[in-house]
């Protein structure tokens, strides 16, 4: 019985801890999307809560660690989608395609909720947490077996995987300045870059 009385508080305030630091997210999503990074205050991000103010620092410091966490929940949600599109490629072009599509189509869908413009004006994301290098590693393992198995040229997979994830960090990023973004346009631009180097970039007219 006491065993009992003990455990169950535990297990609620767990449950509290985890169900804030959710609905600040969730707020700060929405919060930068409607007013941009830069104009966004951690007020801002309080008012779109129901927690006192004092509650936020018990979970972040600042505007840009609610940030960092927002990319890194970002990179725990595309890490499936984007074994999903290695494990159903027929290529190694097709991989990179689709790896690309998918990247640019959930970034325009998580930078946009419900239909809210986007605004580009944040700070460089760093790639050194847990999950961006969970993320890294998924694609340099795919790249790693596209090598080893004769479907991709014997290049080092480590610089490979840092340019891809640059390039398509870097291209996204221009591609949500456009009005629409243009996904298909963006993953054609990637995938040539990486294939044949700027010989096959799709040419404007």
């Amino acid at each position: 019985m006491n065993e009992t009385a003990i455990v169950e508080p535990i297990g609620k305030r767990e449950r509290t801890k985890v169900a804030n630091r959710q609905a600040i997210l969730v707020a700060a999503r929405r919060v930068f999307a409607q007013l941009g990074y830069e104009a966004a205050t951690v007020r801002d991000i309080i008012r779109g809560t129901e927690l006192a103010s004092g509650t936020f620092y018990n979970y972040f410091r600042s505007k840009e660690e609610v940030f960092e966490a927002l990319a890194d929940d970002g990179a725990r949600r595309f890490r499936p989608i984007l074994r999903h599109a290695r494990e159903n490629a027929k290529s190694f072009d097709d991989y990179l395609h689709s790896a690309f599509v998918a990247y640019f189509r959930f970034i325009v869908e998580d930078n946009a909720p419900e239909g809210l413009p986007i605004d580009q004006r944040r700070p460089h994301v760093r790639m050194d947490t847990p999950e961006m290098m969970a993320v890294y590693q998924e694609v340099r393992q795919s790249l790693e077996d596209a090598i080893a198995h004769g479907d991709a040229p014997r290049v080092d997979a480590d610089y490979l995987a840092c340019a891809c994830i640059g390039i398509a960090q870097e291209v996204g990023s221009a591609m949500l300045r456009r009005s629409p973004p243009d996904i298909d346009a963006a993953a054609d631009f990637a995938t040539g870059l990486i294939l044949k180097g700027l010989d096959g970039a799709p040419r404007q007219g």
